[in-house]
């Protein structure tokens, strides 16, 4: 079993930034991809950022040049850096975890982009 805890939400004005933290325990050997989704209030969950152990990323068209996922294998820890936010981001960010038997969710954490 894998644990993840999210950190790092809160509230933010449009333009401003924010550090998105995931830290896994447990059987964080078996995890290969990482990555954060997010859901925003009437919609769908959707994929923002993913990454690989190796390092390998891909990003959501409308958080390209924006966000940047990197990962710390050695703390078992991915962040989600988020620049030049928009009332759009406004969601409950979720990190994800995979191996190649499950996935795993942490509870989320929201990020409100508001003036």
């Amino acid at each position: 079993q894998v644990q993840l805890v999210e950190s790092g939400g809160g509230l933010v004005q449009p333009g401003g930034s924010l550090r998105l933290s995931c830290a896994a325990s447990g059987s964080t050997s078996s995890i290969n991809a990482m990555a954060w989704y997010r859901q925003a209030p009437g919609k769908q969950r959707e994929l923002v950022a993913a990454i690989t152990r190796g390092g390998s990323t891909n990003y959501a068209d409308s958080v390209k040049g924006r966000f940047t996922i990197s990962r710390d294998n050695a703390k078992n820890t991915v962040y989600l850096q988020m620049n030049s936010l928009k009332p759009e981001d406004t969601a409950v960010y979720y990190c994800n975890a995979e191996s190649s038997l499950m996935a795993y969710w942490g509870k989320g954490t929201l990020v409100t982009v508001s003036s």
